[in-house]
């Protein structure tokens, strides 16, 4: 028998199996490879520009606050606190309605067809542009805010983050279209995840008297939570990298603020606002801005892998 000839129990011969399996592991290792070097070659072609930026102002451009472009001054403390505080926000408004709306297309509280027609207009929002996103703030979010954050600084402005005046244009409102951006995917990964949910699972928890709802939150939740920590980093990741929305609705100030209510700027709108313009050494700083927006990516995907293993090996058993 050759090399390329294999034997089925039955005694029938296969030739050249072992041709496709290693061209299957060539193309395979070929595309991780492509993945891994794409990566490298966008870190290379950012880090080139920004290392006069990095020579000149080092971890400082991480903890100063000023960003003077008469002055040749880059700080981007503000924009990394405004970039990790929007996403967070949005995340804690979106994570626990996406779960619910989740819960509430998998699990068999309306016929099927509306369900169907819920989910269709709930992913939907994941089709909607960014810039539609951003004019809708303007038109919809910006006055609401300016009504209802005018009550919270009048009432609530001894707490920090409700101080100051309320500005349309801030934190705030950023946040509010951010949460509803993020919403599709994580309804959409975590509706998946319960559904894949075993049915022995929902019987054996049924026959051992446990409710409906006691069964969604014992069983069904910790079951797909693996996915919905999927959703969360997924989710977690898009609101950080998004610019255009954020660029027209958090107000774009390089001043440090722990106010909701008043502007702030992000990561992606000061790339987004000042790249067009720049020369010089200005380039390097938004290159060098670029480069932490990159980093505070990896950084939460690589938190994200981690809770995620863990969650993984806890819906299993292991310890």
């Amino acid at each position: 028998m050759s090399d390329n000839e294999t034997t089925k129990p039955d005694g029938m011969k296969i030739t050249g199996s072992r041709r496709r399996v290693d061209l299957f592991l060539v193309l395979t290792w070929l595309a991780s490879a492509v993945a891994v070097l794409s990566l490298l070659w966008i870190l290379e072609s950012i880090v080139t520009p920004a290392w006069p930026a990095i020579q000149k102002t080092g971890l400082g451009f991480f903890t100063s606050t000023i960003w003077d472009v008469n002055r040749d001054r880059y700080g981007a403390m503000p924009f990394v606190i405004g970039t990790a505080v929007s996403s967070l926000i949005a995340l804690i408004i979106a994570l626990p309605l996406g779960i619910f709306i989740a819960l509430f297309l998998s699990e068999n509280f309306l016929p099927l067809a509306i369900r169907q027609v819920i989910r269709f207009v709930v992913e939907l929002l994941a089709a909607i542009p960014s810039v539609v996103y951003g004019l809708w703030g303007i038109a919809v979010v910006i006055p609401i805010v300016q009504q209802f954050g005018g009550y919270l600084s009048e009432y609530l402005g001894f707490i920090p983050l409700f101080s100051g005046p309320a500005t349309g244009n801030s934190m705030l409102t950023a946040s509010l279209v951010l949460a509803l951006m993020v919403l599709p995917t994580i309804t959409a990964i975590s509706r998946t995840a319960l559904v894949v949910v075993p049915h022995t699972l929902r019987e054996g928890s049924y026959a051992i008297g446990a409710t409906r709802w006691e069964t969604i939150f014992r069983v069904l939740l910790p079951t797909a939570a693996p996915g919905i920590v999927a959703a969360t980093i997924l989710a977690f990741g898009r609101a950080m990298g998004e610019t255009m929305a954020v660029a027209m609705l958090i107000g774009n100030s390089s001043r440090l603020s722990w106010s909701l209510l008043s502007p702030a700027g992000t990561l992606a709108g000061l790339l987004a606002n000042q790249f067009g313009e720049a020369q010089g050494l200005q380039i390097s700083a938004l290159m060098y801005a670029a480069l932490a927006l990159v980093l505070l990516t990896l950084f939460v995907n690589m938190t994200g892998e981690a809770v995620l293993r863990r969650a993984e090996k806890a819906t299993a058993g292991i310890r």
